[in-house]
């Protein structure tokens, strides 16, 4: 049965998919790839118990990349009429006329195609009302705001809806596609105590409603955040062990899959060159790389290029294992795909022993990260320096909140300094790991 909320049928985007690249060849293009996609959602937003906005989106698109041999011509639309999808390929054709040979440049191998194209569980439609989202994001806030008298306004709460499917195709004859869906609920609200004022929040978001975290928790989860950040004191510059809350050491794992990217490796614009079958990190880290995990908000049968995802180890003891490439940055630096051509697909980091409690012992008298601000990370010689937020913290025990200080190191040293990695994994993307433990970094004041 067709689904009437959108204009075509998964089956007719593929059809759609692989006419157009018939347009390329018949233009002329000794090889084409074509993606096309089509999306809905719906946000609503409500701030101090009054509904602030209601969003929906409906988005179409269709994408094609050309090549005259290594000549390459790219092209978009958001019109998917057949006369707009003949212009579009026309106009990528006539763009490739005028663009550089590159020799690397091109398809990925076609023996690189995916075959069997798994189901994945990604799809899981959430067919909530505007009044059922409204009076969740309520609840949500309302929550927020009863943690404490001292939480005193609100940045709001929302709740999120998002689905759609995609269709790609290429000159292998290869075509695929498949569905996916998205959902999240968030809050951000304001404490303030005598001369101190500090926001929070926290989100939850999954392929499936039923996945996400209670609309109540997520609220209570916010207020509390904010509230403890009250009445922060200074601290002295010094080096000490620094733990990173788990959102917050996603991020060091970002900066690590980032140096052995393709771009930045063939751009030598990394701090882990030829770093392959080296110590890179701590014996304590452990990754792997799970392209199919039944509803993982990072799960595809294929990457960007068509190309099968495997399971792979990425890190084992704190050796690199191997690089995150697509083809075209692959063929630059000598070496095959790795099945990543448009990102990482759900990066799982071992934990220890320890959850949050057993990782704050585990540090004794440290600082507590909870919020990070600016880039402040060199990719090409490592250095680390950013603006952060946290907790003091002593013999285990949260002592009081700190604000306005810098944490320096450099990234590689860091790697190879982690003593601890928690159970306390958050999944709020491609990302599964808990909080991370550095044995030493400097801490500032500002």
């Amino acid at each position: 049965m067709a689904d009437l909320r959108f204009s075509y049928s998964l089956d007719e985007i593929k059809q759609m998919s692989e006419d157009v690249l018939k347009v390329a060849k018949n233009l002329g293009a000794s090889a084409a790839e074509a993606e096309l996609s089509l999306s809905i959602g719906q946000n609503v937003s409500v701030r101090l118990n009054e509904v602030e906005n209601i969003e929906y989106n409906r988005d179409k698109g269709m994408s094609v990349t050309v090549y005259f041999g290594q000549q390459k011509g790219h092209a978009s639309t958001s019109d998917l009429t057949q006369q707009a999808l003949k212009d579009t390929v026309a106009a990528a054709c006539n763009i490739a006329k005028y663009t550089a040979n590159d020799e690397f440049c091109g398809l990925a191998d076609a023996d690189l195609m995916a075959k069997n194209i798994l189901d994945l569980d990604l799809h899981h439609p959430w067919n909530i009302s505007v009044d059922e989202a409204i009076e969740l994001a309520k609840e949500c806030e309302a929550a927020a705001l009863s943690v404490d008298s001292r939480i005193t306004n609100s940045e709001g709460a929302s709740v999120s809806t998002g689905e759609g499917f995609f269709a790609y195709s290429n000159s292998h004859g290869f075509t695929g596609g498949y569905p996916s869906s998205r959902h999240g609920v968030s809050c951000s609200v304001i404490a303030e105590s005598e001369d101190s004022m500090q926001r929070d929040y926290w989100y939850s978001t999954a392929r499936a409603a039923e996945d996400i975290q209670i609309a109540a928790d997520i609220g209570r989860l916010a207020g509390e955040r904010a509230v403890r950040r009250l009445n922060s004191r200074k601290i002295s510059t010094c080096q000490v062990p620094v733990l990173f809350e788990a959102p917050l050491a996603s991020g060091l794992i970002s900066t690590l899959i980032n140096a052995i990217s393709g771009g930045s490796l063939y751009r030598k614009s990394s701090f882990l060159l030829d770093s392959l079958g080296k110590q890179v990190a701590s014996p304590l880290l452990n990754i792997v790389e799970n392209p199919h995990l039944k509803k993982g908000l990072a799960s595809s049968p294929f990457d960007n290029e068509g190309v099968a995802t495997q399971a792979r180890q990425l890190v084992k003891e704190g050796v690199l294992q191997g690089y995150v490439l697509g083809s075209y940055s692959a063929r630059k630096l000598g070496m095959k795909t790795t099945g990543n051509a448009g990102g990482n697909h759900n990066l799982i980091v071992q934990s220890g022993a320890n959850d949050f409690s057993g990782m704050l012992k585990q540090m004794g008298t440290g600082l507590l990260v909870t919020e990070l601000l600016g880039t402040g990370v060199n990719m090409v010689t490592g250095d680390y320096s950013r603006g952060a937020a946290g907790f003091w913290v002593e013999n285990g025990v949260i002592i009081h909140p700190v604000e306005e200080i810098t944490i320096a190191s450099n990234m590689a040293d860091m790697l190879k300094m982690i003593v601890g990695i928690g159970t306390d994994v958050v999944i709020q993307g491609s990302k599964q790991v808990g909080s991370i433990l550095i044995e030493r970094m400097t801490v500032a004041c500002e």
